[in-house]
């Protein structure tokens, strides 16, 4: 038996949820929402952490490398989940934010058994990402502790990948592997290792800071519009036309003309209006900058 599993924070008991089972509903949702505000405290107190792990990001990224994920459980399912997000958000290709859960895709909708507890299998899935030291790997894991993770981040930094770890106890083993390592403390959890709620909110926001703050300085976002949004269907066709309206004041029916000469393209749309410039010139402006608005608005 691992008597220090049950030293960690994550696995104590919370003290104001001990008579949880005699509670009314109203008062079971109550402690967990005074609870899920010590969530935001938590990040609060990482952020000079987060922060390095997106320049590490934007560096990697920049230099045509790409940014890995690995968990198992809820870490691994919330990895995905992030990484899934990026393409349709910021226009990324697939492989460049990718999640990797221990068991394979299987394990996003059931339990792999024994998964989480193999180092080697942390390793080998590493190796078959094909991870170089172009790459940066984030290892997620609550406890801090979960084999698998710690596998995947000891390789990852045998192959000179940039490495981070995200945990949710304070001192975690897996932050021995990494560059950078972000310990959110949150406390523990309403129902006594459930770490899918606080910690597991609490990695949901450090993710969503993760790439959003590497997409924005990777010039994804302009002012604070999604530019480089994939118009795959209507709604996203409608929300591309009232990003070009906002971004440039224009009306509907412009920015329709706008997005209509520029193939869809938001980005080029907005730099046309901005610079009269026509299509082809405001692409090739474009990529002379890092595909970044501002950049080629402002150019002389």
């Amino acid at each position: 038996m691992d008597e220090n599993l049950y030293q960690l924070q994550t696995e104590k008991r919370n003290a104001a949820s001990e008579r949880l089972d005699q509670m009314s509903a109203l008062e079971i949702v109550t402690l967990m929402n005074e609870e899920d505000q010590k969530v935001a405290l938590a990040v609060k107190r990482v952020l000079p952490q987060i922060a390095q792990s997106v320049d590490m990001i934007v560096r990697s990224l920049s230099g045509g490398g790409r940014l890995l994920y690995f968990g198992a459980g809820t870490s691994g399912r919330l990895g995905i989940l992030d990484a899934a997000e990026c393409p349709p958000t910021f226009g990324t290709e697939p492989s460049v934010v990718q999640g990797i859960i221990a068991g394979g895709v299987k394990a996003m909708t059931e339990a792999i058994e024994g998964a989480e507890d193999s180092r080697e299998l942390g390793c080998q899935d590493v190796q078959e990402a094909g991870v170089s030291q172009k790459d940066v790997v984030v290892g997620i894991a609550a406890s801090g502790r979960t084999p698998y993770v710690w596998g995947a981040l000891q390789e990852a930094r045998t192959r000179q990948a940039g490495t981070i770890s995200l945990s949710c106890n304070s001192d975690p083993d897996i932050g021995k592997s990494a560059d950078i390592a972000i310990n959110l403390a949150v406390g523990p959890e309403v129902v006594t290792g459930s770490t899918r709620l606080k910690a597991g909110s609490a990695t949901k926001m450090v993710l969503n800071m993760l790439t959003t703050a590497s997409m924005v300085k990777l010039g994804k976002v302009y002012q604070n519009l999604m530019v480089n949004v994939q118009a795959t269907n209507q709604k996203l066709r409608e929300r591309a036309k009232h990003i070009v309206m906002q971004a440039t004041g224009v009306s509907y029916a412009v920015a329709d003309r706008l997005l209509a000469e520029a193939a869809g393209d938001v980005k080029v749309a907005i730099v046309m209006q901005k610079t009269g410039l026509a299509a082809k010139a405001a692409q090739e402006r474009l990529a002379r900058v890092g595909h970044k608005v501002r950049e080629a608005i402002e150019l002389i």
